[in-house]
C-alpha cells in the first residue's frame, strides 16, 4: 500500500507541540538534553519515515484518518528537515556553551513551530517561494536555449 500523500492535522499539532514544550523546558529548567525529544523523533520522521511523537499521538485519533484536515506530506517533510537543522543547533549549541548560538537556534524552531500551530506555516512559505524561483529559474534557461 502507498504512502499517504498527506497527514492527520492533529498529528502534525502534536509534533509542533512537541517541539514548542521540550524548547520551553530547556529554556526553563536549562536541560538541554531535552531537545533530544523532538530532535530524535524528528530525525525519526526524516530517516526511517517514522516519529514517534506522531505515532503515540495516532493513538488518541478517534475518527479515521482520512476524517481530520490533512497536511502535505511534502510541506511537512521540509518543515521536519528544518525543525531537525534547528534542534540540532540549537542542541550542540547548548552542549558546547555557545549560548547565543543555543538561543538563537532555538528561539528559530520554536517561533516557526508557535506560528504554524497558530495557522501559518513558516516552512512552507519558504518552500513555495523556493519551487517558485526553481520554476522561473528553469523558465528563464529554456527561453535562452
Amino acid at each position: 500500500m502507498a504512502a499517504s500523500p498527506s497527514i492527520p492535522r492533529p498529528l502534525v499539532r502534536a509534533n509542533q507541540w512537541t517541539i514548542v514544550l521540550s524548547v520551553a523546558a530547556v529554556w526553563i529548567t536549562g536541560l538541554h538534553h531535552l531537545l533530544l525529544i523532538p530532535l530524535l523523533a524528528g530525525l525519526g520522521g526524516v530517516l526511517f519515515n517514522f516519529n514517534p511523537v506522531m505515532r503515540l499521538a495516532k493513538q488518541f485519533l478517534k475518527k479515521p484518518m482520512n476524517n481530520y484536515i490533512p497536511e502535505d506530506r511534502s510541506d511537512q517533510r521540509f518543515n521536519q528537515i528544518l525543525a531537525v537543522f534547528f534542534l540540532a543547533g540549537g542542541y550542540i549549541s547548548f552542549t558546547f556553551g555557545w549560548t547565543i548560538a543555543a538561543y538563537t537556534f532555538t528561539i528559530m524552531v520554536v517561533t516557526a513551530a508557535s506560528v504554524a500551530i497558530m495557522g501559518f506555516c513558516v516552512g512552507c512559505f519558504i518552500r513555495f517561494q523556493w519551487k517558485q524561483w526553481q520554476y522561473k529559474r528553469t523558465k528563464t534557461s529554456k527561453s535562452f536555449s
